[in-house]
């Protein structure tokens, strides 16, 4: 007759115990398996290329100013040559606008003069200006990854 109530009863709490610790080991070593496993695929990410082609020196005659907004940044062209200097505020990365007397984040209303420097905050210091290469084929190459003193212009002949 015990035997009869230990079938209603279901699972003993011995049982259930047992299975649970079973049951541990197998998830705990299928974990394992998965972390060796996982060392053999490499973890790569890819970036995109921070240097732009951005055309011919021909393509920048003295006063032109054009933004570019995929690879945010400004290239200008003067007398004196050509520059780049980064369309990102460097308060929390939103993408500047050139005005009539520098540029202004729209987001929290930093204000940059003509060449990048800081005029009102709460930018943290001023839009970077980057480095402009020519290359064998005379395409100009704005490399967003070397920061230049301001001022620092490429000079065309």
């Amino acid at each position: 007759m015990d035997k009869e109530k230990g079938d209603e009863r279901g699972v003993s709490r011995r049982d259930f115990l047992g299975l649970a610790a079973v049951g541990s080991v197998v998830l705990s070593a299928i974990g394992a398996l998965a972390a060796t496993l996982r060392i053999f695929k490499p973890d790569v990410r890819y970036e995109e290329s921070k240097r732009y082609k951005i055309g011919k020196p021909e393509n920048f005659p003295a006063g032109t100013a054009k933004k570019l907004d995929k690879e945010k940044v400004f290239v200008f062209a003067d007398d004196d040559g050509i520059y780049a200097i980064s369309a990102v505020c460097t308060h929390l990365g939103c993408i500047v606008y050139k005005t009539d007397w520098g540029f202004q984040c729209p987001c929290h209303g930093s204000r940059y003069n003509q060449e990048g420097k800081v005029i009102r905050g709460p930018a943290p210091r001023s839009l970077p200006w980057y480095e402009i290469t020519q290359t064998v084929d005379g395409t100009l190459v704005v490399d967003a990854t070397k920061e230049v003193s301001r001022g620092t212009k490429y000079i065309y002949a």
